[in-house]
């Protein structure tokens, strides 16, 4: 398999009271005064944004329309427990006006073919519901 840089994000986080995030091309530009929960959200969104890439590619390659934006919720949960911190997801994925089982089938494949799913995949509880 070869592999092929298809892009590359890149960020800067400075900490501290009047700490922050901006990547380099100044699209994310966010004040972070504390750490949680916005790494929390962050992720959230960038798994969710992912994920909806995916079921777009799931969607071309069965050759289904999506006839609505799909939309996804991201729940990231913090715990604590006896030897550290770990992390759970929730991803919520609405898919109006497609059929149960083809947008499940959607929602699957887009669970395989996402970056952030493989990523997690085994190392955190994840859960994926279709709303």
């Amino acid at each position: 398999m070869s592999e092929k840089v298809l892009f590359t994000g890149r960020t800067r986080n400075v900490g501290g009271p009047n700490g922050s995030a901006r990547s380099s091309d100044g699209i994310l530009d966010l004040k972070l005064a504390q750490p949680h929960p916005a790494a929390e959200q962050l992720f959230g969104a960038a798994w969710s944004a992912c994920f909806m890439g995916a079921i777009d590619l799931a969607a071309a390659q069965k050759k289904i329309s999506l006839p609505a934006a799909p939309v996804i919720d991201a729940a990231i949960e913090l715990y604590t427990a006896t030897g550290g911190f770990f992390l759970r997801a929730h991803l919520y994925v609405s898919l109006a006006g497609l059929e149960r089982d083809v947008a499940q089938s959607l929602v699957d494949m887009a669970h395989q073919i996402c970056p952030y799913s493989k990523a997690t995949r085994g190392n955190i509880d994840v859960s994926v519901t279709l709303a």
